[in-house]
């Protein structure tokens, strides 16, 4: 059975009862008669732990790369270079050579 715990609103009178879930709420005070009860809710906090849980459940977001993040402009596309000196052409039949 769950503890509730109620406070009187006229003379300020606190105390716990047991009751079960298909109990009426009490609205008499048992110090004052008079009817001026209100049930105190307290929050409860909820953490799921355990394997049954993802784990970005309850931990917030991070990004999906970590470290450096690379733009469009950085990486050269394969086979382009910025001049012919990375590229080898063939030397002609009967061209001079210099030197």
């Amino acid at each position: 059975m769950p503890t509730y715990v109620y406070e009187c609103k006229e003379c300020g009178h606190r105390f716990e009862i047991f009751q079960s879930f298909k109990a009426d709420p009490l609205d008499a005070c048992p110090e004052c008669r008079e009817v001026a009860l209100r049930k105190v809710l307290f929050p409860a906090g909820v953490v799921f732990k355990g394997s049954g849980f993802y784990v970005t459940d309850s931990r917030p977001s991070k990004p999906a790369t970590s470290g450096k993040k690379k733009e469009s402009g950085d990486k050269k596309p394969d086979g382009a270079s910025n001049g012919a000196a990375s590229k080898k052409e063939p030397a002609k039949a009967g061209a001079k050579k210099e030197g």
